[in-house]
């Protein structure tokens, strides 16, 4: 299924969802290059919501840039198979490996905005991510490890103490709280 039809077919949980899916289909079929960070005003990213399989602990990274425990993910970087690329990420910056997808098929949708910021020693302007983000499985006793250009650790976190971890605020009330409910059904 392609990313057009993925978004088609996602059912919004929330208005932030419904509006943030419309301005997604609106980009995809009218921005110019919505798979490269070349385009520094908007590009597609993908993000992976790790669980295991008691679906009791989310596996979260020490973001050297957001300075906060977050979810892994990337910059699509011209692939327009946006699970592969949540995949890749996932298994990049913790180390895990065996991740199963729980669906093929989008948990979330966000439209992000990230702030400039110093990478590899030049400038990035502020711009938007058009985030799309699926849930994984992963063994938890599977030994992880930090991505040090990215992110400073990996570490499984019991679902009460995610949400704490993490100091972005927006984050925790419009996106981390809306996947801890949706991995649970």
């Amino acid at each position: 299924m392609t990313l057009e039809e993925q978004l088609m077919a996602y059912e919004p949980a929330n208005e932030q969802e419904a509006r943030d899916r419309a301005l997604m289909l609106r980009f995809l079929r009218e921005g110019e290059t919505p798979f490269s960070r070349g385009n520094e005003t908007a590009h597609f990213t993908a993000s992976a919501w790790v669980t295991n399989a008691a679906r009791d602990k989310v596996l979260l990274i020490w973001h050297n840039i957001y300075r906060s425990w977050a979810w892994t993910g990337g910059h699509a970087d011209g692939e327009r198979d946006l699970l592969a690329v949540a995949r890749r990420e996932a298994e990049e910056e913790t180390g895990v490996g065996g991740l199963a997808p729980v669906t093929d098929t989008p948990v979330s949708l966000e439209i992000l905005t990230v702030d400039g910021h110093e990478k590899r020693g030049r400038y990035v302007p502020s711009h938007l991510h058009c985030n799309v983000t699926y849930l994984f499985e992963a063994d938890d006793a599977a030994p992880l490890r930090a991505k040090p250009d990215e992110n400073s650790g990996a570490r499984w976190f019991p679902l009460e103490e995610a949400l704490a971890a993490s100091a972005e605020p927006w984050m925790v009330e419009r996106v981390y709280k809306k996947l801890l409910l949706k991995m649970k059904k």
